[in-house]
C-alpha cells in the first residue's frame, strides 16, 4: 500500500509517501512545500494543488491520510489552514484517493502509544520506525510521516467501514 500522509498548511505543507507492506514501512519521498506570504492567497492554494497533483501522479498512491483541523485561539490561522487543507483534499478527490483524517491525538498514539506525546518523542519514533538516519524536520514533514504510519496501522479497519 502507499500512503500520501500530509500535514496542511498554506505557509508550509508536509507531505509524506511511504510503501507499507508485511509491517514494513519504506519512505519514499518526504519534506515540505513552502509557499512565499507576498503571493496572492490563490496563487498559494495553486501551488499547492499542483504540487499535490504531481506527488498523487508521480507516486500512484493508493490512499490519503490528513491531519484533522485543530483549532485554537488564532481563528485567522485556523481559516489559513482550512484553506490549504481543502485544495489538499481536492486533489485526493479528483484523483480518485480515498482520504481518511486523524486528529493529532490519534496520530501520536498510533506513534508513541502516548496520545499526548511531545514533539520530539513523535519525531523520535518517525525516525525509528521508518528506519531514517535522523529524525525529520521540519515538524510537518515528521508530522506527516506520522499520518502515513497512523494509516498503516488502521487502514485494515478504515478500508473496512468504505464497503
Amino acid at each position: 500500500m502507499l500512503i500520501l500522509g500530509v500535514d496542511p498548511g498554506l505557509a508550509s505543507v508536509g507531505y509524506g509517501v511511504v510503501h507499507y507492506e508485511k509491517n514494513r514501512f519504506r519512505p519514499l519521498e518526504f519534506g515540505t512545500l513552502v509557499t512565499a506570504p507576498d503571493l496572492a492567497l490563490e496563487q498559494r492554494l495553486l501551488r499547492i494543488h499542483r504540487h499535490f497533483e504531481a506527488l498523487i501522479a508521480r507516486h500512484h498512491v493508493d490512499s490519503m491520510a490528513v491531519e484533522e483541523l485543530f483549532f485554537t485561539k488564532n481563528v485567522s490561522n485556523g481559516i489559513q489552514v482550512g484553506h490549504g487543507r481543502g485544495v489538499v483534499l481536492l486533489a485526493g478527490a479528483l484523483a480518485g484517493i480515498p482520504v481518511f483524517e486523524y486528529t493529532p491525538m490519534q496520530v501520536k498514539q498510533a506513534i508513541t502509544g502516548y496520545g499526548r506525546a511531545e514533539k520530539h518523542q513523535v519525531q523520535y519514533m518517525v525516525r525509528a520506525i521508518l528506519g531514517l538516519q535522523e529524525a525529520p524536520r521540519p515538524d510537518d514533514t515528521a508530522d506527516a510521516l506520522a499520518l502515513c504510519v497512523c494509516h498503516a496501522h488502521n487502514a485494515g479497519s478504515k478500508l473496512q467501514n468504505l464497503k
